[in-house]
């Protein structure tokens, strides 16, 4: 490898807006992050509901379609 072009890394602090935080080491400090894997639905096997039935009845209110059995 060549001598001084690579980054230099240091430690940073990983704030999560959960609350979360951990240490890494990269090229740009301390970051805050919206969602880790200690709040993500992935990893922790629970899912936030997102109103998905307000935004289909908004869209069959628009378009005036009525829902079906099947659905």
């Amino acid at each position: 490898m060549k001598k001084e072009i690579h980054p230099e890394y240091k430690l940073g602090m990983v704030t999560c807006a959960c609350g979360n935080s951990f240490q890494v080491r990269n090229t740009v400090g301390d970051l805050r992050v919206e969602i880790c894997s200690a709040c993500h639905p992935f990893f922790t096997g629970k899912q936030k509901l997102v109103d998905t039935a307000g935004r289909i009845e908004k869209f069959r209110k628009k378009y005036k379609l009525e829902a079906t059995e099947d659905q």
